[in-house]
């Protein structure tokens, strides 16, 4: 293995997810959530099968014993993803990233109550600390529902906060996939029912492109299926525990994206409570590892992003 490798494609695959948020957020205001569900999706189709097939993992990836486990994993990521869009939709770009780590601390509590595994003290103290983090984050956000231009962070925050508890509940379905299922088939078929889904909601009315945005979805969607590829990868040239802390260099590049792209700077309350529930999930994460749960398989397919 080579931990420096892994590291540095964990960084471009943290930044390609990122740049694929900021598209999101640009054009979030003027097409339906569906729509941009669907683009996100398809076009993130052709570098994972271009992937799969230099992997010769063609047919292989749709082969699978359990497709109703698929599907349950489909519809709570592709519900995630929809509360993850509106939320770009509604706050700034680092507020939204921020809020989606609440995921890694909601799978503790719903390993322990779905999975029944046995959670000590140690990471209910870091999980606790961990949400306190989450309502410092929230609380700058709280009060106004009033939708004027675009601007309601408290429906924004609670999207993302519904978002955060989706991608959390797909972790868990993704842990259970991972006994019977091939890392390739459970990202083939989450990206084939979330693009399937967001299809659908054509019937509530679409919007055409012009040709600028119409490329900057193509991009969205190119940018999201080369995150979930280098996400793949990275693990594959380091440990698990080194890797993964390295999914909050997402906050980094969020910032410096706000601030320039959009001309958003996040709130004191925003930072502080990111960085208390950074600290708790790097937690989390070490405490998994020293009881043998962060196993490689379940961050292979990278759950939590491949919303």
């Amino acid at each position: 293995m080579s931990p420096l490798l892994g590291i540095t494609l964990k960084l471009i695959s943290a930044l390609s997810f990122t740049l694929m948020s900021a598209g999101i957020k640009a054009i979030a205001a003027r097409y339906p959530t569906g729509e941009l569900v669907f683009v996100r999706s398809f076009f993130a189709l052709i570098p994972l099968l271009l992937w799969l097939g230099w992997r010769g993992e063609i047919p292989s990836a749709l082969k699978t014993k359990n497709l109703r486990g698929h599907f349950k994993r489909g519809v709570i990521g592709s519900t995630g993803m929809f509360c993850g869009f509106v939320a770009l939709s509604f706050l700034p770009l680092p507020d939204a990233v921020a809020l989606g780590y609440a995921a890694p601390l909601a799978v503790v509590v719903l390993a322990a109550l779905v999975l029944k595994e046995r959670v000590r003290i140690y990471r209910w103290s870091a999980v606790t600390i961990g949400f306190i983090g989450v309502l410092i984050m929230l609380s700058p956000h709280l009060g106004s529902f009033q939708i004027a231009g675009g601007n309601a962070p408290a429906i924004g925050a609670a999207f993302g906060l519904a978002g955060a508890c989706c991608s959390a509940f797909a972790s868990i379905e993704v842990r259970q996939l991972t006994m019977t299922e091939r890392t390739g088939a459970i990202v083939f078929y989450f990206t084939l029912m979330t693009t399937t889904l967001g299809l659908f909601t054509i019937l509530l009315g679409w919007r055409m492109p012009d040709l600028q945005d119409a490329a900057l979805m193509v991009a969205i969607g190119i940018l999201g299926g080369l995150g979930q590829i280098f996400l793949v990868q990275a693990y594959r040239y380091g440990d698990a525990s080194l890797i993964a802390p390295f999914e909050y260099s997402t906050m980094l590049w969020a910032v410096a994206i706000g601030w320039f792209v959009f001309g958003d700077w996040p709130a004191s309350a925003v930072l502080i409570g990111a960085a208390i529930v950074i600290a708790s999930g790097i937690y989390v994460i070490l405490r998994e590892k020293q009881l043998g749960l962060l196993k490689r398989e379940t961050r292979e397919v990278g759950s939590t992003r491949a919303t």
